[in-house]
């Protein structure tokens, strides 16, 4: 079984303000997300910046088979949203953008808007894993891709830069919060005996508070001298593969120059002892070719492909 997770980057049908500006752009971009889908070859994968949950129904048109849809209805103020995409029948377990209850809203922006929920939908799946099911959540947390007002992507002094990377980091942090309190329900106190993955685009790499915050109980981390040593963390906590992908791919976009590994899959005890091996971009194929990226996503509207690398796992029996 292989289970990824890849960013599309703005899949939407053509004419609309964000996606390809004609039907050949279109068509050139879903020609290249198929190829790689179909070399790729998941189980289940989990994608994000679906903008038009038509346009992945398309993508799934044209891959080999017949795959299963679903998409969360919980999309952004862009319209994108996370989805998957699954060889194998899935059930819709929870779609979801709440805090926990006991999360207050975070400041958002310098007119003191505050947020009191996920921007986009958090989609939890069940597929059947052959001894057991597999219980699969897909994310994409807020971007440290800074936005200011009035559609600026550039800030008028260094203090509203600073601004706005706190708010952006606050809204982060808050939604991984939530998230982690949903892969505790997935996981139901049962780590070793249940088979749990969270997929997605978490915008920021491994050592990121943000990210530390959905890994659980600390310790046990691969590669560490407790990863091998039962405890009772284990059945709330979650392994970020990270270290098991090869050190020259280890990185799923190029940020103006920058390597950098923001895209994740973490998986729970029993999933994480039969993973066989974890990468970024093919398997077999090398390090991924990625396009260096800035801070303004307008400037690679209708390019095909994605400026991200699908990041995957293969789990054996």
């Amino acid at each position: 079984m292989l289970l990824g997770t890849w960013n599309l980057e703005n899949l939407y049908r053509p004419g609309g303000p964000y996606g390809p500006p004609d039907e050949a752009g279109y068509e050139a971009k879903l020609a290249a997300l198929a190829a790689v889908i179909t070399e790729l070859d998941p189980t289940l994968l989990g994608v994000q910046e679906v903008g038009d949950p038509e346009a992945l129904k398309d993508l799934a048109g044209m891959l080999d088979d017949d795959w299963h849809v679903a998409v969360s209805e919980h999309p952004d103020s862009r319209g994108i949203r996370v989805g998957f995409l699954s060889r194998r029948p899935l059930t819709v377990v929870a779609d979801t953008r709440a805090f926990p209850a006991e999360l207050r809203p975070v400041q958002a922006d310098d007119t003191g808007l505050t947020a009191g929920q996920a921007g986009r939908g958090v989609l939890a799946v069940e597929i059947d894993g052959g001894d057991a099911p597999v219980r699969v959540a897909v994310c994409h947390l807020k971007s440290k891709l800074l936005s200011y007002p009035d559609g600026r992507f550039q800030p008028r002094d260094e203090g509203e830069r600073a601004r706005y990377g706190a708010y952006a980091l606050y809204r982060r942090a808050a939604e991984a919060t939530a998230l982690r309190a949903l892969a505790d329900e997935l996981l139901a106190g049962d780590g070793q005996g249940r088979d749990v993955a969270i997929l997605g685009d978490l915008n920021d790499e491994v050592q990121a508070a943000t990210t530390q915050i959905l890994l659980g109980p600390p310790g046990s981390e691969i590669g560490t001298p407790g990863y091998d040593r039962p405890d009772r963390g284990d059945a709330t906590r979650l392994w970020d593969v990270a270290p098991l992908i090869p050190p020259g791919q280890r990185w799923s976009r190029v940020n103006s120059g920058r390597r950098e590994l923001i895209d994740h899959v973490l998986l729970s005890h029993r999933l994480v002892r039969r993973t066989t091996a974890a990468g970024t971009g093919l398997p077999g194929e090398g390090p991924p070719g990625l396009p260096s990226v800035g801070p303004d996503p307008a400037q690679r509207r209708g390019e095909p492909g994605s400026d991200h690398a699908p990041v995957w796992v293969r789990v054996g029996g």
